[in-house]
């Protein structure tokens, strides 16, 4: 049972030869509320950008100059409900507190062609660096400080197709928010009403009065000018970057070595899924892919917790609600621990994740400036769906991330031919890629 390690295509498209027709700011369809709409200790440590591209088959019924039409005024009316979007960030005069102005101010919208089939631009889950061409990130006859949040792009192929490339801060989704947000689009697009009416209240998540800190938080580091985030450090290095695919067979196969090394571990209480396998294998190759195992490794994963608090937050809660879980261990019981153990430490940083635990969690993100604090973080796009969005003119291709090499994180996205297939994204420097490969592939066949 081998896996199968994709490395840069040796013919990479470096240049999808784009030229863009011209770029506008979209306004809400009607007059919306001029309000501040206050951002969650979660939000505001997100500020960021986001890139995302939609590819789309060519469609008889829908040309991308039509596609591009439709999405331009149905983007306008659904800023009437997401009103937020088309406002801009500021911070508050009074408290420094940073809030958006929602000003109907607008999102940005470009449309775009490239001299190139969608065919010939490559394997379109390999992530290469080149579909960054297809984001519009900057409007240039716009003030720094009066961006909008967020920018879209549809660029036509010569085929017919299209990519719909999306640039949003951080602020204003979390993936799941942004999934509803695109079914939302789709709905509207379609002249369908909204498949979601979204919740913008972002009060639902306020620190409480006073904060009450009532776990250690070994996820968060308090703010140190002089050490950069260890999860957002962006420090120049030479990396490798290869991907790593497992089938729907291969992670079933995990899940089954899991629980027949369990011992007398309950597996009947912690249900053993594809993210939690996958997740153990990948954080036993990082871990011990380093020259130095005497230390200790921590693994950092976001949490949704709208299910998870009391009440529970609406499902369309429209802002950031994860918040990160972790799995901590020396390197040396990394190594020697039953793969069934590392599965169970894995998930007991979700099962930590309780009411209490998210409360105070966003308390001490209301009395200290802090961030994400492990040896690496795995962000998954593995299950969000944007690839099964019902748009007029059909679903995607496929829906990816604009990806940006880095060591200290690690993506699971989809893959674009079996659902429950997965592919590994990781960037190290070429030694420790080297131990990391050759792990992958003991403990995957072991």
């Amino acid at each position: 049972m081998g896996t199968i390690c994709s490395e840069p295509p040796p013919s990479l498209v470096q240049d999808l030869k784009i030229t863009v027709q011209n770029a506008s700011l979209v306004f809400p369809a009607h007059a919306t509320e001029r309000k501040s709409m206050f951002l969650s200790n979660i939000d505001k440590v997100l500020n960021f950008p986001v890139e995302t591209v939609h590819f789309f088959p060519s469609h008889k019924d829908f040309p991308p100059h039509l596609v591009a039409d439709k999405l331009k005024t149905t983007l306008a009316k659904l800023l009437v409900p997401y009103d937020f979007l088309a406002g801009r960030l500021r911070s508050n005069p009074e408290t420094g507190r940073l809030e958006i102005d929602c000003n109907s101010s607008g999102i940005g919208f470009a449309v775009a062609n490239s001299d190139l089939t969608l065919d010939s631009i490559g394997d379109l889950v390999y992530p290469n660096p080149a579909f960054g061409q297809l984001i519009y990130r900057t409007m240039d006859n716009l003030e720094q400080d009066d961006q909008p949040l967020a920018i879209f792009q549809v660029t036509s192929f010569k085929c017919g197709g299209f990519a719909m490339g999306v640039i949003t801060n951080h602020v204003t989704f979390d993936g799941l928010s942004y999934k509803t947000f695109l079914d939302n689009l789709a709905a509207m697009a379609a002249d369908r009403p909204l498949a979601f009416n979204p919740c913008n209240d972002r009060q639902l998540l306020a620190a409480r009065s006073p904060p009450c800190v009532s776990f250690p938080h070994l996820e968060l580091a308090k703010f140190d000018s002089s050490s950069p985030p260890p999860v957002f450090d962006a420090t120049p290095e030479a990396l490798d970057f290869k991907v790593f695919r497992l089938t729907s067979q291969q992670i079933a196969q995990l899940k089954e070595k899991a629980k027949a090394s369990s011992g007398t571990v309950d597996t009947t209480h912690a249900r053993i899924t594809g993210f939690k396998a996958v997740t153990a294998l990948v954080w036993r190759c990082k871990a011990l892919s380093c020259d130095n195992l005497d230390g200790v490794s921590t693994l950092l994963y976001a949490v949704n917790i709208r299910p998870r608090l009391v009440p529970p937050l609406p499902i369309s809660y429209a802002g950031n609600a994860v918040l990160t879980a972790y799995a901590r261990a020396t390197c040396k019981e990394i190594e020697e621990v039953p793969f069934s153990r590392l599965v169970e430490l894995v998930s007991e940083g979700a099962k930590r994740m309780t009411d209490e635990y998210a409360r105070s969690a966003i308390d001490w993100g209301e009395i200290h400036q802090g961030f994400p604090d492990g040896e690496f973080l795995l962000s998954s796009w593995w299950k969000l769906g944007f690839d099964e969005v019902d748009y007029p003119w059909g679903r995607p291709r496929y829906s990816c991330p604009v990806v940006f090499h880095r060591k200290d994180i690690i993506l699971l996205f989809p893959d674009i031919d079996e659902k429950n297939s997965v592919n590994v994204l990781v960037s190290l420097p070429s030694k420790e890629m080297t131990k990391f490969q050759s792990l992958f592939e003991k403990y995957l066949q072991g």
